[in-house]
């Protein structure tokens, strides 16, 4: 089998008679596959329950949903059934789930967001007449992460390090934890269910991983309370947001492997990876973080040196989740 990859950004093609992950011609408008797995919409029954779209009108989640050909639906739904499996287990069995299948699960989630924002600005600009503009940096971001997804269909090997941070925790989840987040214009995601909680930063050559390497280490073999996990999400959707780095990618089509490379994140500027955390921003996020328990601004940055945390005390020292004297969310 002969390896090519897809790419609908090189004519913006995202109709609905194309294959969304192989750019092949669908023979009928009923081959469609759902952006969100029926079985996550089912278990906490979200198909009628309103998705926020970039422009703030509203759809529900059921109704977002791909363009997919039979190969390309079959492939996703045994992924999607591996996934699931584990997530029923809990955190063991995602755990052990290889990276790269929690990597495509996520991606497909994430692009199938994407592709439907896409969609909607593609209408909208057929209805006023004006030209879409879109930037060529999440058109760069994009095209990689959809040439990443094919994955599932080609054999690909991430020569290097992985393009993607993933930080997986145990978690004192109340019974019937849904809390899903997601941020498409720096490809973050995060998920909080059973008894376990996901973030990923899907293009970021493990560099986050790498920045919050002290509270992982500090974390590392806990169980820890929501509002623990809750500020490690804080952390990381904050530092993707800092992160000022583009990352590139060279691609090897060989007749057996597609290649993917990354290109050294260092430039000709000497300028930091991340630009400088700043206290009130990152309060901002740990407050929409933390609404369930409803902390504000003021008391997070009360003392700007030490911003409160629920991981480590005064002293630096890690607090055990049944020292935190708070409902579980």
């Amino acid at each position: 089998m002969s390896t090519s990859l897809y790419n609908p950004f090189k004519t913006f093609k995202f109709d609905n008679q194309t294959c969304f992950l192989t750019g092949k011609e669908l023979s009928s408008v009923d081959e469609q596959i759902q952006v969100f797995p029926v079985w996550m919409m089912r278990a906490f029954d979200l198909e009628e329950k309103p998705f926020k779209m970039l422009d703030e009108s509203l759809v529900t989640y059921k109704s977002l949903k791909l363009p997919c050909s039979v190969e390309a639906a079959l492939v996703i739904e045994k992924m999607e059934s591996e996934v699931e499996r584990a997530f029923a287990i809990g955190f063991d069995a995602v755990s052990e789930l290889p990276q790269i299948t929690l990597f495509q699960w996520m991606s497909k989630i994430l692009y199938g967001v994407v592709f439907n924002e896409i969609q909607t600005g593609i209408r909208q600009q057929t209805l006023t007449g004006e030209e879409m503009n879109f930037s060529q940096v999440l058109v760069q971001k994009f095209k990689n992460l959809h040439a990443m997804l094919q994955s599932l269909l080609q054999p690909m090997e991430f020569e290097g390090t992985n393009p993607f941070s993933i930080f997986i925790s145990k978690v004192d989840n109340p019974a019937e934890t849904f809390n899903y987040r997601d941020e498409i214009n720096t490809l973050i995601f995060s998920l909080r269910m059973n008894d376990f909680g996901i973030v990923a930063c899907l293009q970021d050559n493990a560099t986050n991983n790498i920045y919050h390497e002290d509270v992982l280490k500090m974390v590392e073999g806990k169980t820890l309370h929501p509002v623990q996990f809750e500020e490690i999400a804080a952390r990381y959707f904050y530092s993707v947001y800092l992160f000022n780095r583009l990352p590139e990618y060279t691609y090897l089509n060989t007749p057996k492997m597609i290649y993917v490379e990354p290109m050294p994140l260092a430039d000709m500027s000497m300028k930091p990876i991340f630009d400088h955390w700043q206290i009130k921003v990152y309060g901002q996020v740990l407050e929409n973080f933390w609404k369930p328990w409803g902390f504000i601004l003021f008391e997070i940055i009360k003392d700007p040196d030490s911003p409160m945390s629920f991981i480590t005390d005064h002293s630096g020292n890690f607090v055990p989740r049944e020292a935190i004297e708070l409902p579980l969310g």
